[in-house]
């Protein structure tokens, strides 16, 4: 194994808080495996090794990357979504297939997921925009995980006014997903994007709102204006059908 592997594992061992980690699991509906470390030290943590392994070639990068999942550690997932953003100016197109099998294999929660998505991925698909078409695909997968990954890779571009017809595809295909974490991801997208184009979100709520879950629709209009609110809550508009 890598010495940089088995050095930030006994310093992430030797952080390791038994209480936290109880606290920590509350967050999650799933069983996880952590040290029970808060996420800001974790992240310094990631720089300082980021510093140590950054001259490497990227694919030994991601070799490292990959035996950190491996472990199902927490933490560990979160050093991964650190350095894959820190590589945004080494991407490449053909990428994306190794964070489709990385998301599809190793991540099995929300924490994880949105840790790798909206940063890494979400970089990525501004480099690639021709890749929201593999977004696409995504939302047909059998995994939440991948479905969830769909909508939550384009939050950062969505919360600056970018992608939003893209963003509306997405939510259309994920519109009946009956996951809550998927319908969480997707009215979360829905949400950012209305920090910019509040209109178009609200016209699609309205359009949608009998058949979407009202999970997805709480999330969605929840920078809206109070009166926004309250119409697209309502069962039934009037002279509606």
């Amino acid at each position: 194994m890598d010495t940089v592997i088995i050095h930030i594992r006994q310093e992430l061992e030797s952080l390791a808080d038994t209480q936290f980690q109880e606290t920590s699991r509350r967050f999650f509906k799933e069983s996880i495996v952590c040290y029970g470390i808060k996420t800001p030290v974790v992240t310094a943590l990631a720089k300082k090794y980021w510093k140590e392994i950054k001259s490497r070639e990227k694919q030994e990068i991601f070799s490292l990357c990959e035996e950190l999942y491996r472990s199902g550690q927490l933490e560990e997932s979160f050093i991964v979504s650190t350095w894959t953003y820190l590589l945004s100016g080494r991407y490449e197109r053909k990428d994306i297939d190794i964070f489709r099998r990385w998301i599809d294999t190793y991540i099995t929660n929300w924490a994880s997921c949105d840790g790798f998505c909206n940063h890494a991925l979400g970089d990525f698909i501004e480099i690639f925009p021709e890749c929201i078409a593999n977004l696409k695909q995504w939302t047909r997968s059998g995994n939440r995980w991948m479905r969830r990954a769909a909508a939550v890779s384009l939050i950062i571009p969505a919360k600056h006014g970018k992608f939003l017809h893209e963003a509306l595809e997405i939510a259309d295909l994920l519109l009946l997903d009956n996951e809550d974490m998927v319908q969480k991801g997707y009215g979360w997208l829905l949400k950012e994007a209305s920090r910019h184009h509040q209109a178009d979100v609200f016209e699609y709520v309205i359009r949608n709102r009998q058949v979407m879950p009202r999970t997805a629709l709480r999330y969605a209009i929840e920078l809206m204006p109070p009166e926004l609110k309250n119409e697209a809550m309502k069962k039934e508009l009037p002279g509606e059908k």
